[in-house]
């Protein structure tokens, strides 16, 4: 084993800050040398805490000044470093590691947190990055305004020209591209149901009426009365920036007419600060309520459609407003309402949504329109690399998928092909979807639904499952097919921010260390994993709620909800056995990742799902043999792998000779 501490220190966390003192000076400089991809040892705590000129000195002499100085510029644009790439192939090999921003406080810290990354962990996938709506869901965007909360003073007050926060995120993404890391932003099909987005353009969403608990109309064209509501409501109460409205309303509200930037139909509705569109806004909805005008909440698996309000099931909100819970007419198994997000209208309906059908022959162009051009515009601005595609799973034919999709089949495929013909070719697609049977997440089968919208890898649901259960070696086995026989790639999965829920502590209570020794020699499969896994306790018993990263894409301060109420920032765990125990794999993989990297692998025992032993070595002029054990109780026998000529370089938990120890990996090198 190669251990850059002395592993025989008790594993509580002031004894491992004990040790990393001493020794911490002699990775940073083998770090700033590139001796080393990333700073061994260092706490991704104390990395996203880091006085703002002690990253830059480090920076500095990784860097160089000229470089660095170049990402501090906003005006500038720093590579990527997949730039050259013609596709967006490269994803299906990457390692990515997915942050959310509130855990760590602002942009500028996952500079910080990108310090401990190796450089195998080249995807840097950052959560939603707008102004959140209701709740502080990051996933309920309320406008294209980049959410304040991520913005750093001390970065300001260091760097004087990062003055604001997209300014800030530019220098980040910067910094992360010079860093040799590709930055990914969500890609997100719906809104709040009250964003300002909505609001300024009623007709790219679908809106309802009601009257108390009773839903009394949901036409297609509600929008046109909404549109007519919002007129008269700046006539009556003016507008925010005091201009006149000399104009036909269209003008004010069909994004098809660019007389009016997206930009100053805001500041005409809304205003400029933050208290002033959230007052207006709130004004201008309690209007449209007061009519009985709102959005039709978003919804997930079929049937997706066909909708009535349930009037003895409400919450109240501090304004006193009744918000009615929505339900299915006929339900099935994985029908979920989403109460505070409403959906973009991408089509038109048939007979005037008498029946709930869409019409997907005629889809809402203006809607297509919109939705790809502003996500160009956040690419192009902040110089993105790819997209998690949210909802990907989402599929409304009930017939299924159709043989010939056309370019209106599904938005997310939109936006990445409409990204990649305006000069961003390498731009891929990282899909959510969980892999499921045919007509359980979306109609029709899913795999076909992949290729469809040309997603380049999937998330999948290896996360989901014990790792010596018997569902994930059925989810890994189907994987590896589908990664032979399909063109996008599934991904190994460890960990998401939405599973870092006390929900599911039971999935990560064994095997998290072979979970990422998998997930990165595995070297023609996507792997994937979320900020904190690295010291993420083991919660045998359930864990503060501040210790779940999942309760940071939300902000509920209610202490009435106490499975989802935070007082206070996300607080890291301080599992020390497990970080050492990453770390050390960290460093040994350095060694051999130039002879691995991108590298076919051919299966010595394949993934089965009535065996818990797999192993695999390069198709191509191999060197190392990798095994892994998914059994929690027993150690397993190595005599059906033939290791005559190679040595054992690397186990995570030690065995007798000859024999490999539950949950764990192993790595042979061949003798010269």
């Amino acid at each position: 084993m190669m251990n850059i501490l002395d592993t025989t220190s008790t594993h509580t966390r002031d004894a491992y800050v004990t040790d990393w003192r001493n020794t911490y000076h002699l990775h940073l400089t083998d770090y700033e040398r590139s001796r080393v991809s990333f700073v061994a040892g260092l706490l991704p705590e104390f990395a996203t805490k880091f006085d703002v000129f002690q990253v830059l000195n480090i920076l500095q002499k990784k860097l160089g000044t000229e470089t660095m100085m170049r990402a501090l510029n906003p005006n500038e644009t720093i590579l990527s470093p997949l730039a050259t790439q013609k596709d967006s192939q490269w994803l299906k090999k990457s390692n990515m590691v997915g942050v959310n921003v509130r855990t760590i406080g602002s942009f500028w810290n996952v500079v910080g947190y990108a310090l401990t990354l190796p450089k195998f962990h080249d995807s840097i996938h950052l959560l939603p990055i707008w102004e959140p709506g209701v709740v502080g869901s990051l996933y309920g965007k309320v406008s294209w305004n980049i959410n304040q909360e991520f913005y750093s003073w001390p970065l300001q007050q260091a760097i004087p020209w990062l003055d604001s926060v997209e300014k800030q995120l530019k220098a980040v993404v910067n910094l992360l591209h010079a860093l040799g890391k590709t930055v990914g932003l969500d890609v997100i099909p719906h809104t709040d149901r009250f964003s300002e987005i909505a609001l300024i353009h009623p007709r790219l969403f679908e809106w309802v009426r009601r009257d108390g608990g009773r839903l009394t109309d949901h036409s297609e064209h509600i929008w046109q009365q909404v549109e007519e509501v919002i007129w008269q409501h700046l006539h009556n109460c003016g507008t925010a920036d005091s201009s006149g409205l000399y104009f036909d309303k269209s003008i004010l509200f069909d994004p098809s007419i660019p007389l009016l930037t997206d930009k100053r139909r805001q500041e005409i509705i809304f205003g400029f600060d933050h208290q002033q569109r959230l007052h207006r806004r709130i004004e201008l909805m309690k209007d449209l309520l007061a009519h009985g005008f709102e959005t039709l909440p978003m919804t997930m698996a079929p049937p997706y459609r066909g909708l009535h309000i349930n009037p003895e099931v409400f919450v109240l909100d501090e304004r006193g407003t009744q918000w009615f819970q929505y339900d299915f007419d006929h339900p099935e198994g994985m029908s979920r309402v989403f109460g505070p997000l409403t959906r973009y209208r991408f089509y038109h309906s048939k007979n005037d949504n008498r029946h709930w059908e869409l019409d997907f022959e005629r889809p809402n162009i203006d809607a297509w329109n919109y939705f790809s051009r502003k996500y160009l515009e956040c690419q192009q601005e902040f110089n993105f690399d790819f997209m998690r595609g949210d909802m990907a799973h989402v599929q409304m034919r009930p017939e299924g998928v159709p043989a010939h999709p056309d370019a209106f089949y599904d938005p997310l495929s939109a936006v990445k092909k409409y990204i990649q013909r305006r000069g961003t070719p390498h731009f891929a697609f990282y899909a959510e979807t969980f892999i499921a049977p045919p007509n359980v997440m979306g109609y029709g089968d899913e795999f076909d639904h992949l290729e469809a919208i040309h997603a380049d890898a999937t998330l999948g649901d290896l996360q989901a499952a014990v790792i010596d259960s018997p569902e994930f070696r059925e989810r890994f086995t189907l994987y590896d097919q589908l990664l032979h026989s399909r063109n996008f790639a599934p991904s190994f999965t460890i960990i998401t921010a939405d599973k870092d829920d006390p929900r599911f502590d039971e999935f990560y209570r064994t095997g998290n260390l072979l979970r990422y020794f998998v997930g990165i020699f595995l070297t023609d499969m996507p792997s994937y994993y979320s900020l904190g896994f690295e010291v993420r306790n083991l919660h045998l018993t359930r864990g503060k709620n501040e210790e779940y990263s999942k309760l940071y894409v939300f902000q509920i301060h209610d202490d009435a909800e106490t499975d989802k109420v935070t007082h206070g920032p996300f607080e890291w765990g301080e599992n020390m056995a497990q970080f050492r125990e990453i770390n050390d794999l960290r460093i040994f993989a350095e060694t051999i990742w130039k002879q691995i990297a991108n590298q076919q692998i051919k299966w010595i025992l394949p993934p089965d799902t009535t065996k818990t032993l797999v192993a695999w070595t390069q198709a191509i002029a191999p060197m190392y043999i990798f095994v892994a054990n998914f059994d929690s109780q027993s150690g397993i026998s190595l005599e059906n792998i033939n290791l005559s000529d190679y040595d054992l370089v690397f186990q995570t938990t030690t065995a007798p000779e000859g024999q490999i120890a539950p949950v764990s990996g192993q790595v042979y090198k061949i003798r010269k």
